[in-house]
Order: structure tokens, then C-alpha cells, then sequence
């Protein structure tokens, strides 16, 4: 990832809303969610969340794929990583940081 990638997905997620939508979808997984299931489940109005899943989606945090007739978005994992391995690059000054593998989700 480059700085201008970081800097787009920071963006994204430096808002409340997008933050909740994003971390809703990487919650549901591989399996993804229905703009629908997403509004219900967050309570929040459908033209608002399709304003946020556009950003995210521009972004290249959330991934859409029709399936039939409906649309299926799904937080896109390796975005997500690339972005924490630019934030921790220099972690430690590139010795192995003894605080990232305490905490350290194994995704």
C-alpha cells in the first residue's frame, strides 16, 4: 500500500457511520451483507448507508457482488491488512515488535 491508499482508507474510516458499516463487515466475514441486513442491523436509513458504502467501496475497504438481485458487500480483508502493515512498517525500527504479537489476531 502507498500513502495516498493509506490516506484514502483512513479517510473512509474517519467517520463514524463508515467506521460502524466497515466493522460490521468484516464482523459478517467471507459471507458478507445485504445493504438490507445492514441497515437494520446498524439503524440506519438505507440512502444514508448508501452514501457510506460508496465511500468505503471507493476506497477499496468494501467489496459489492450481485448475487441475483441482490447486492452482497463484504470488507475486503486484505485491504484492511495491507493498511495496518503500511501503519506498522517501521514498528520497532524493523526489529519484531513484541506489542504487535501480543495483539495480534492471526487474520
Amino acid at each position: 500500500m502507498n500513502e495516498i491508499d493509506a490516506v484514502r482508507s483512513l479517510a473512509a474510516l474517519a467517520q463514524e457511520m463508515r467506521l460502524r458499516v466497515f466493522r460490521a463487515l468484516v464482523v459478517a466475514g467471507n459471507q458478507g451483507l445485504t445493504p438490507g441486513a445492514l441497515s437494520e442491523q446498524l439503524d440506519v436509513a438505507p440512502n444514508t448507508l448508501s452514501f457510506h458504502l460508496k465511500e468505503l467501496t471507493h476506497s477499496n475497504l468494501v467489496s459489492q457482488e450481485r448475487q441475483g438481485r441482490n447486492l452482497i458487500y463484504r470488507a475486503s480483508i486484505a485491504t484492511m491488512n495491507d493498511l495496518l502493515g503500511f501503519l506498522t512498517e517501521n514498528c520497532c525500527q524493523g526489529a519484531e515488535c513484541l506489542a504487535l504479537q501480543a495483539t495480534s489476531c492471526g487474520c
